[in-house]
């Protein structure tokens, strides 16, 4: 087991990783039960997967829980579903020194954190993550958002969890596409800031997909390590050194639009085919080599992720994909920052990106 603390002035809290959490005694959940129930937020699959663990967890401490059940996917993260939550948590008497439970992947982590950031101007709030993307990305920094027609993620708040429970054990019940989704995230952390941890991945990445007990609690920790380290020098992402967490983001929302935010396009599988295009496009411009380029594509591909646009079968155009861009929420005084590399192991923020060059670049990547 490893703790994991993430410093922030007066908000400081831990990310716990390991297995079994949930079935721990020593499980520390147990400082943020305060009544006789607490309401926990999942949706349908991560309740009936992991609900009576947590259930069981909880009546160790005589607490019950009260369950909130969305559905699946993107679709949840709406103003609709939003407003039923955040009603549902009033008429419960949520009050401000109370917590939350939020059981599922990003999407709970995001429609949990959000609600919780507004319910009596605030309520604290546990996130128990169930996926691999989660656990290494959205459930530590406090970024919590819904979708809009306008994009994703473009209504949110900043709002800090009081603690992360990484049970890697949640992971068993993960389909493999998942794993791989999430495992995108813990590359990233290589390919913009640490290339002796993208030389571990290269090595190791599929024993992580696989699950391997070491591997996998190594790669969350370490994953968490480095997030909880740029979050606590830029919270709130006001300079570059928490925009490097957005690497492969910008391409990759850009796949995510065209295809509709839907399950034909995981968000960890367009994040790291967004990583391969943003090396490529570095490449372009001449900041890395080609062959380290490839070094990236060839890393990805390996642990089964998409690496070539075309595999998408998308009819558009290089435009029609920079268009979505102009969406992005880094948009600054009608620029886009790009996150791009000067070498694996050092991303950095360019502002200066001609995004004609990108439509261009984007046509030559889908006629490929």
């Amino acid at each position: 087991m490893a703790v994991i603390r993430v410093e922030l002035a007066g908000r400081s809290y831990d990310v716990v990783v390991g297995k079994g959490l949930l079935d721990n005694p020593q499980t520390p959940l147990a400082g943020y039960l305060r009544k006789q129930e607490i309401a926990v937020v999942a949706d349908r699959n991560s309740h009936q997967f992991h609900g009576e663990a947590l259930e069981a967890a909880l009546d160790r401490f005589g607490v019950g829980a009260n369950w909130f059940i969305t559905e699946p996917g993107e679709g949840a993260k709406s103003w609709e579903v939003l407003e039923k939550l955040v009603e549902w948590l009033l008429s419960l008497g949520v009050e401000r020194g109370d917590h939350i439970i939020a059981l599922g992947g990003g999407v709970v982590g995001d429609l949990t954190g959000f609600a919780a950031s507004m319910v009596k101007r605030g309520c604290g709030f546990v996130q128990i993550p169930t996926t691999l993307l989660a656990q290494v990305d959205s459930s530590v920094g406090g970024k919590t958002a819904i979708n809009t027609s306008a994009g994703k993620n473009l209504v949110g708040a900043f709002h800090q969890p009081s603690l992360v429970l990484a049970d890697t054990g949640t992971l068993s019940t993960l389909p493999a596409r998942e794993m791989g989704a999430g495992y995108a995230e813990i590359i990233k952390y290589g390919i913009l800031g640490d290339a002796a941890f993208f030389a571990w991945c290269e090595e190791n990445g599929p024993k992580v997909i696989d699950r391997e007990p070491e591997a996998l609690e190594y790669a969350v920790s370490e994953s968490v390590k480095a997030k909880a380290r740029i979050v606590a020098e830029d919270e709130r992402e006001t300079a570059d050194r928490r925009a490097l967490l957005n690497l492969g983001h910008t391409f990759g929302h850009a796949l995510e639009a065209e295809t509709g935010f839907s399950a034909n396009l995981l968000h960890g599988e367009a994040v790291a085919l967004g990583m391969v295009l943003a090396a490529r496009y570095s490449a372009r411009l001449g900041y890395i080599p080609a062959s380290d380029a490839e070094r990236v594509a060839k890393a990805i591909g390996n642990a089964g992720l998409q690496t070539e646009i075309s595999s998408l079968g998308l009819k558009c155009t290089g435009h029609g994909l920079s268009s979505h861009m102009m969406h992005d929420k880094k948009m600054d005084a009608g620029t886009l920052p790009f996150i791009l590399l000067r070498s694996i192991g050092d991303a950095f923020v360019d502002r200066q990106v001609d995004m004609g060059d990108v439509a261009a670049f984007l046509d030559e990547e889908l006629r490929k």
